[in-house]
C-alpha cells in the first residue's frame, strides 16, 4: 500500500493537490481547485490514466514511426503527464513545456521528478504569448491542454492563435488540443471551423456519449496540412478501454456546418463544465 501523504500548495492560480494513488506505489493524481488535472505513475510513465490523455497519446503514437523522436511543443503543463509519455515511448526527442502557473510547475518538478535524461525544458509563461515568440517551423507536434481553472482561455481559441500554433510547426507538424464541450457544441464546431483557416486536415476524437449529447465532456482535435493515419487512429480508440469514436472528412465538415471562425475580438472561454462534471469526491 502506498504511504505517501497529500500534497497541498496554493500556486500562482489556484489550490493545487498531490494526492497518492493507494493503489500504484509511486502514482500521484493532480488536482487544481478540487478538479482531477493530471495522473502520473512515476513507475511506469506510459500508463495514462484519463481517458482524454489515452487518446491524446493514441495520436502521439501514429504522427510518425514508432519510436521517432519529435521536437514537441506542450501548451499547459499539469503534472507534465503527456511530457514524460513522449520521453519514454520516443526516446531523444526534445520538448518544451509552457505553463503560466509558475507555482505549479516548481510543485510538480520538486515532488514528481522528470525520468532522469528527458529532454524535457520548463518555461512558466502564457502560451500564446510564448508562442508568437517561439521559432518558426521549430515543432513537430504542438499539444494545447491550457486551462484557466475549468476553461480553455479566450486567448487561445481565435484565428490568431492557430495562426501562431501554425507557423510554429514544420510542414509535417501536428496540431492536438484538448477541449471540452456538450451538445449543441457551438464552442467546439467553432473551434473546429478556427482551425480550418490554417490546417488541410481535421480530425475529432471523442466518447459516443459526448457525441451523442449524453453528458459533457473532453474531446481531442487533431490539424495538420498531410493525412493523418486515421485508420490506425480509430483501431488504436476502438481497442481502448475507453473506445472513442475518430470523425474526419464529410462526417466532420457536416458536424462544423455553418459555425463560424472566431476572431480575438469575439473570442471567449470555452463553456463552464456542469457542477460536478469534473469533480471528485
Amino acid at each position: 500500500m502506498n504511504d505517501a501523504i497529500p500534497v497541498t500548495r496554493t500556486t500562482d492560480h489556484g489550490t493545487a493537490k498531490l494526492m497518492p494513488d493507494i493503489d500504484r506505489e509511486r502514482a500521484w493524481l493532480l488536482t487544481v481547485d478540487g478538479a482531477p488535472q493530471s495522473y502520473v505513475d512515476l513507475d511506469d510513465p506510459a500508463h495514462l490514466e484519463f481517458e482524454y490523455t489515452r487518446r491524446l497519446g493514441h495520436v502521439l503514437d501514429v504522427v510518425a514511426e514508432p519510436g521517432a523522436a519529435l521536437d514537441v511543443l506542450h501548451l499547459g503543463g499539469g503534472a507534465l503527464t503527456l511530457p514524460r509519455y513522449v520521453a519514454v515511448t520516443r526516446p531523444g526527442s526534445r520538448q518544451d513545456v509552457v505553463e503560466a502557473d509558475r507555482g505549479l510547475l516548481e510543485l510538480v518538478s520538486g515532488y514528481l521528478p522528470l525520468p532522469q535524461g528527458a529532454h524535457i525544458a520548463l518555461h512558466a509563461a502564457d502560451a500564446r504569448a510564448w508562442l508568437e515568440d517561439a521559432p518558426a517551423a521549430s515543432a513537430d507536434v504542438l499539444l494545447a491542454d491550457v486551462f484557466s481553472g475549468s476553461r480553455v482561455p479566450a486567448h487561445l481559441t481565435s484565428v490568431d492563435y492557430v495562426r501562431a500554433a501554425a507557423r510554429v510547426l514544420r510542414g509535417s507538424g501536428v496540431y492536438l488540443a484538448n477541449l471540452p464541450d456538450s451538445a449543441p457544441f457551438a464552442f467546439l464546431r467553432s473551434q473546429l471551423a478556427t482551425l480550418a483557416t490554417a490546417f488541410e486536415e481535421l480530425v475529432l476524437i471523442a466518447e459516443p456519449g459526448v457525441l451523442r449529447g449524453r453528458r459533457f465532456g473532453n474531446a481531442v482535435l487533431v490539424a495538420g496540412h498531410h493525412a493523418i493515419d486515421v485508420a490506425a487512429l480509430a483501431r488504436l480508440t476502438a481497442a481502448d478501454a475507453f473506445p472513442a469514436r475518430v470523425e474526419h472528412g464529410a462526417v466532420l465538415r457536416e458536424f462544423i456546418g455553418d459555425a463560424r471562425a472566431v476572431r480575438d475580438a469575439e473570442a471567449v472561454p470555452s463553456p463552464e463544465p456542469p457542477g460536478g462534471a469534473f469533480g471528485i469526491g
